[in-house]
């Protein structure tokens, strides 16, 4: 729909870790909730190393927020935009350690 002319980005960055990894972070302000969200973010952040997309939060419409790791997928609760990020923070740390 024409929803998304209202959506405001916030946040889009990309940065590099080393040769073969980096992580993006991109966040809009949505003048009402994704479905299946019960606030006003989209959000995208992936890590992305060696082409593979090995940690990625986000919030597709219809799925709510939740985050794959690997090939696994589980919900994950959004509480802050702060929160989320140093979820997120705390993950890849955990992966490249």
């Amino acid at each position: 729909m024409g929803n998304n002319m209202d959506a405001v980005l916030i946040a889009k960055e990309r940065t590099s870790l080393s040769e073969d990894a980096f992580y993006e972070i991109v966040v809009w302000q949505v003048p009402s909730p994704v479905p299946g969200s019960g606030h006003g973010f989209k959000y995208r952040l992936a890590l992305v190393v060696r082409g593979e997309c090995i940690l990625r939060y986000d919030n597709e419409r219809g799925k709510g927020d939740h985050r794959h790791i690997g090939e696994r997928e589980e919900p994950f609760e959004f509480t802050t935009l702060e929160a989320l990020l140093t979820a997120f923070e705390r993950d890849m740390e955990r992966m490249l350690a």
